[in-house]
């Protein structure tokens, strides 16, 4: 059952690079798809045409997968074809100014509504004062008022005359109006009257009384003859207005003819600017003093009217807040880059006519848009003029793209998504309000039609976990496009890579790289990979290194980046980040942490591990130790780590499994009588993990069949219940980590490491580690099953069970058997004379 160990062209597979066929990157195109994400690519095709309720989209994937720049590279090509979506403004309810109108209007002409009812504004303050002024207006308005106060003056006249007749006056006072006898001519002073004889005092004040029931009939006419004059110039100010608001609004009605709701609210417009004629005489209020106008303000906020700073500029109700611009001029101004902080930095990015916007940063305000208020006073004051649009607004009729661990941790901002997705409209909400904290008097905006494609990004296990606690994501989100993280490795796939090479320094500005330094990148993807068969496609780490050997290159002087440059910039990205590696080896070679790697030890062997630390990761040997004896009649494998609650559950199982191993393999037909213990030497953290229950099972092995293992192999693989050694994670950093021990203590020509068969097809290893092996310094030795390992580690066959039911004499699992069949026969006779001596056995 000899294993022979891998060869050398086995240990790392490079790129051929004479599958190229540049010279350099900058002679290739980028590549437009995705490489390698056909399933990806059609479920976004799915999610966007599809236009039915729920049908949003959850990207999933690896950080560092480069998702946000496919989605929107692919997003790019689709809005392209589609039409640009409708603007909408807000302007002033004139009914209820505090519920502002939304107006619908087709792409690009908000600005025009804006700027139209500008010029009109405009053009009213000039021409209805001219008018007003004007010789026609002023004899018209004269004739009105010279025909009231002739009304008013022929009443008191004929009074005045009737009251002569009696000798009364008719005096005009401060007070108003006053009757007074009169003698020769002249007013009758208090003294005077009382001096009368009082017949005559009696007769006068009996006059004076009816007259003053004929005064009071008179003065009641007046405010009704004043209500007419102010009807009559009202009349005199709409017959002017009319056509001078006609006039002013005719090209923009025209402008507007074919949309019902923007005509609805200019015939508003046009019926409060005849209303309201007079404040184009005086001005507005904009002489009047700051506080007047705050004041004014405030009071019509306070009543529930709106208005807000309408009430202090009473040409502000005549504005438009355009919420969203989509027309040519705005998109100009937002940013083509594929970066998606990029284009939040710019608001936005539109692909030729449906929005795409990336919101990095999806606050419940920034998603549904909100109010702003603006302290006047001591107090808040708002219009409709302060209404700002969210990423809703401006995303409405494209594509939204949220990260979902984004906008999870915004408080109230997710369940707000789902009421808009549900309710097909955005409704401005603030969270103040919603959670009852504010109490501040506010507008209550028309909620505007919600047709816009959200897609999240995020990674798998958040995915899972929101299928899982959320009822409502699955109705909403139904549409899963899930990157791979990995593709194939083979010629076609590395042509494409090589275009992405080529795309990736177009963006970041880079030299080019040769044909040399694709392949070297390709290999470097899979060693992240940790398949040789494979490419990963989580780019993140392999762009860094791309910007690092841009650097090194850049220094060097080169003209375009070579793999030694790549190689530079991994050794660089190595040496950065290898003083917690460095100090690990230091303890091991100074013995501090006890790690053999020469000689022969009964039930101990050399296991495998990783430690990750964020970005770094690196193997690290550890000591496992077996100790057995006879146990009580059953097999018991004492887990150390776990008693001490340092294993995790997973190495738990795997000690499990060892049991489960021995007690089928060994005296089948013999209770085992068993104790044995298993550890970590020198291990203070927590184990998790089955990828040396392999070696636990190795050390059990030898402890048994008191066989010393060789020190100068290491192990690592699970194993399963039959004894099939099974593969593991991190292969090669763990194959490098033992190496570098055995280098720094010098190589002895009978180190290596004991690895499963399946993981060869994983293997890149460094390429120190492949000189080695090639001058026969250092082995990797593929093992299928444990019987394999056993007689790698200890020397000696480890034995099949022939047709008489033992193993050959001699052999390693002859010798395991030997011992636990020992361990049998001695509980017997300690149980028997357990038996004999009842009293003994009871003390």
């Amino acid at each position: 059952m000899a294993v022979d160990p891998v060869p050398s062209e086995l240990l790392y597979r490079a790129c051929d690079t004479s599958q190229f066929d540049f010279e350099t990157t900058a002679e290739l195109d980028d590549h437009a798809g995705l490489v390698g994400q056909e399933r990806v690519l059609d479920a976004l095709r799915f999610g966007t045409g599809i236009r039915r309720q729920g049908y949003n989209i959850f990207v999933l994937g690896p950080d560092g997968a480069g998702k946000h720049e496919a989605v929107l590279r692919f997003l790019a090509g689709v809005a392209m074809r589609e039409r640009a979506p409708s603007d909408w403004v807000y302007v002033n309810n004139f009914a209820t100014p505090h519920k502002p109108a939304a107006l619908e209007l087709g792409a690009g002409t908000g600005r025009q509504l804006k700027e139209g009812m500008a010029r009109v504004v405009d053009d009213l303050r000039v021409t209805i004062p001219s008018i007003l002024e004007s010789e026609e207006y002023q004899n018209r308005r004269q004739s009105i008022d010279e025909e009231f106060q002739e009304k008013q003056e022929q009443a008191f006249e004929e009074l005045r005359v009737k009251a002569e007749a009696e000798n009364i006056a008719l005096l005009r006072t401060p007070a108003g109006f006053a009757l007074a006898p009169v003698r020769d001519g002249n007013v009758l002073k208090p003294e005077e009257f009382n001096h009368l004889p009082e017949a005559e005092r009696k007769a006068i004040e009996t006059t004076i009384q009816s007259l003053q029931k004929e005064l009071a009939e008179t003065l009641e006419h007046v405010p009704g003859w004043q209500k007419e004059h102010h009807q009559r110039v009202r009349e005199l100010n709409r017959e002017v207005a009319e056509r001078s608001v006609e006039r002013a609004m005719r090209d923009l009605r025209a402008l507007f003819a074919g949309l019902p709701q923007v005509i609805k609210w200019l015939d508003a417009v046009m019926a409060d600017l005849v209303e309201n004629i007079g404040t184009f005489a005086s001005g507005g209020n904009d002489e009047a003093p700051e506080q007047v106008r705050v004041m004014a303000a405030m009071q019509a906020l306070m009543q529930g009217r709106g208005g807000g700073f309408a009430a202090a500029d009473p040409f502000r109700r005549y504005e438009v807040n355009v919420a969203v611009d989509n027309g040519r001029e705005a998109r100009a101004t937002l940013t083509t880059s594929r970066r998606p902080q990029d284009i939040a930095d710019a608001g936005g990015y539109i692909g030729g006519g449906a929005p795409i916007l990336y919101e990095d940063h999806p606050t419940m305000a920034n998603l549904l848009g909100r109010i702003e208020h603006m302290p006047q006073m001591g107090a808040l004051v708002t219009d409709f003029m302060l209404i700002k649009p969210g990423a809703l607004h401006r995303a409405n009729g494209g594509y939204l793209l949220i990260d979902a661990l984004k906008l999870l941790r915004e408080p109230l901002a997710w369940d707000a998504l789902k009421r808009a997705i549900r309710r097909r409209k955005i409704l401005i909400e603030s969270a103040g309000e919603y959670l009852s904290l504010v109490s501040t008097v506010t507008l209550e905006p028309d909620p505007i039609p919600l047709d816009v494609k959200i897609i999240l990004l995020g990674d798998r296990y958040l995915y899972y976990m929101l299928s899982e606690l959320d009822p409502d994501f699955g109705e909403l989100f139904k549409v899963a496009a899930d990157f791979e993280d990995e593709i194939d490795r083979e010629t076609e796939n590395d042509v494409l890579y090589a275009r992405l090479v080529a795309g990736t320094c177009r963006e970041e500005n880079l030299l080019p790289f040769d044909r040399s330094g694709v392949g070297r990148i390709i290999e470097r993807s899979s060693r992240q990979a940790e398949d040789a068969e494979k490419l990963s496609t989580v780019m993140r780490p392999l762009v860094d290194l791309m910007c690092e050997a841009d650097h090194i290159a850049r220094s060097a002087g080169a003209i375009a980046i070579t793999a030694q440059h790549v190689d530079e910039a991994v050794e660089a990205q190595i040496g950065r980040a290898d003083r917690l590696r460095e100090r690990s080896l230091e303890m091991i070679t100074r013995d501090i942490v006890i790690i053999e790697t020469e000689g022969e030890r009964i039930g101990q062997v050399n296991g495998l591990s990783v430690l990750s630390m964020g970005a770094v990761s690196f193997g690290r040997p550890s000591r496992i130790t077996a100790r057995v004896r006879m146990g009580l009649g059953s097999t018991r494998v004492i887990d150390i780590e776990r008693e001490v609650m340092l294993g995790g559950p997973i190495h738990t199982k795997g000690v499990l499994i060892l049991s489960g191993y021995i007690s089928g393999q060994f005296l089948p037909e013999i209770p085992l009588s068993m104790n044995a213990s298993l550890v970590f030497e020198q291990s203070y953290g927590g184990i998790d993990g089955d990828s040396a229950s392999s070696a636990e099972l190795y050390a059990l092995i030898s402890a048994l069949a008191e066989a010393p293992i060789s020190q100068g192999l290491a192990v690592t693989g699970s194993v399963n219940q039959l004894g099939e050694v099974q593969a593991i994670g991190g292969v090669n950093d763990k194959i490098e980590g033992f190496f570098d021990i055995c280098m720094r203590r010098g190589l002895t020509g009978d180190q290596g490491v004991i690895i499963p068969a399946a993981n060869v097809k994983h293997l890149m290893l460094r390429q120190d580690v492949v000189d080695a092996v090639e001058r026969g310094m250092f082995a990797i030795y593929p093992v299928e099953h444990v019987e394999e390992g056993v007689e790698l580690l200890m020397g000696a066959p480890a034995g099949v069970r022939g047709a008489d039911g033992h193993f050959p004499a001699g052999t390693i699992y002859a010798r395991a058997e030997e011992r636990l069949a020992a361990f049998a026969d001695n509980q017997r006779r300690f149980a028997q004379r357990s038996d004999d001596n009842p009293g003994k056995k009871g003390s």
